[in-house]
């Protein structure tokens, strides 16, 4: 398994309404993203929040990245993107 982590900014007030755009956007994904599993993580009070999309392999992974940078974003400021590995999970 293979994870993309994005790393956002924004102002928490803001936050509600990006969480509604992202659920949206998951409703009908794009079809490399069909397949993957999605985490949203947020700190209301900082600010920061992640966007973890998890991945069978790689090359799903690259290609996932490829729709999510063509797609609007969940709101805020990105302001990283890194892949990691996932040796170890416990997801269904």
């Amino acid at each position: 398994m293979h994870a993309r982590v994005a790393t956002f900014q924004d102002d928490p007030a803001n936050f509600d309404q990006a969480i509604d755009g992202v659920r949206g956007r998951l409703a009908d994904p794009p079809a490399a993203l069909e397949d993957a599993r999605f985490l949203m993580l947020v700190d209301r009070t900082t600010g920061k929040g992640f966007g973890i999309t998890l991945y069978e392999s790689e090359e799903a992974m690259h290609r996932g990245d490829e729709a999510l940078n063509a797609s609007p974003g969940g709101g805020g400021t990105r302001t990283s993107v890194e892949f990691y590995e996932v040796p170890v999970h416990n997801l269904a």
